[in-house]
């Protein structure tokens, strides 16, 4: 199914129409349908949906007209997380609507997966209460970015993590990312998005962790929430210091200039394939399930009958 057939208009910007599917209110009496997902961005323009090039809403939303028979509109296809171009996702949240019920939802959880290609998966699919919204109902997001700090990128890593040649300081880059603890101002470390949605700069970090893991770097950053390629940026400047060539005291003067341009000074953005959207947070009562509502499907092992052998 190419992507003009599903209904939109190509002049529309893409930004513009994923804002009016995110704003409208499903119809009356429908069935809300929360999905977490796994995918690996390398080869797709990111989450949200474009006309004219493959992105991962596109894709969702091909799989479930196909299923459910209904049109693109009608299904008010809504994503927790854009995430950008090139990056992963372990636990991206969605949601959609449909004006009829499901009794089961195992068949159509593999119907899905077997019309999505094999660099996503929908992991689970369960029935989600009306007042759930899986973009406005968040209360927190956790990221995680891979660097490879050696000096020969293993080549199964090349498409997951960020190959840096220069021994990193670990322990310089623990002392700068406390400073991004707390509420802050993150204006300095927010791309200008493509539309002219109006966001609150101030986000509460709640943890950066540096791990080790042989020579992987996994930077961990948990938040309410988080600004136009946010992560990429601190990471960015994570590297800097950790190769010395800025002191971990630059983070705290930089979130007070509340500017872009001063960070861009000392830091590019760090590239998308090392980023992964790891999980989505909600309050429990976002997660209630249903009174009507079939059980969530987590998938189903498929049973082998077993072999009659004869003997002579």
């Amino acid at each position: 199914m190419g992507y003009a057939a599903l209904g939109v208009g190509l002049p529309l910007a893409a930004a513009h129409l994923d804002d009016l599917y995110n704003q409208q209110t499903p119809p009356a009496n429908t069935y809300k349908w929360r999905l977490v997902l796994s995918y690996d961005g390398t080869r797709f323009s990111g989450w949200q949906y474009q006309p004219s090039t493959p992105t991962l809403q596109c894709l969702l939303e091909q799989a479930l007209t196909r299923v459910t028979k209904l049109e693109r509109k009608d299904l008010c296809v809504v994503g927790a997380s854009r995430t950008d171009a090139g990056v992963h996702a372990l636990g991206q949240v969605a949601q959609f609507v449909t004006p009829f019920n499901y009794k089961d939802l195992q068949d159509m959880h593999a119907a899905l997966n077997g019309l999505l290609p094999p660099d996503v998966r929908i992991r689970e699919i369960g029935p989600a209460l009306p007042d759930f919204h899986a973009r406005f109902s968040v209360t927190g997001k956790i990221y995680h970015y891979k660097i490879y700090n050696d000096t020969v990128l293993d080549p199964f890593h090349r498409l997951y993590a960020y190959h840096n040649l220069s021994k990193l300081n670990v322990s310089v880059m623990k002392e700068a990312a406390k400073y991004f603890v707390g509420k802050h101002d993150f204006s300095s470390f927010a791309n200008k998005q493509r539309n002219d949605r109006i966001v609150n700069p101030v986000k509460n970090i709640s943890r950066v962790d540096i791990i080790e893991k042989g020579p992987i770097l996994q930077v961990e950053v948990e938040g309410s929430g988080f600004l136009y390629r946010q992560v990429r940026n601190m990471v960015a400047l994570l590297i800097q210091i950790g190769r010395e060539a800025l002191p971990p005291d630059i983070v705290p003067k930089i979130l007070e200039t509340c500017d872009r341009k001063e960070l861009a000074k000392v830091a590019l953005v760090a590239p998308p394939h090392g980023l992964f959207l790891v999980e989505v947070k909600y309050n429990e009562e976002h997660l209630g399930l249903p009174e009507d509502g079939p059980s969530t499907s987590f998938g189903r092992h498929h049973s082998i009958s077993k072999c009659k052998l004869q003997y002579y």
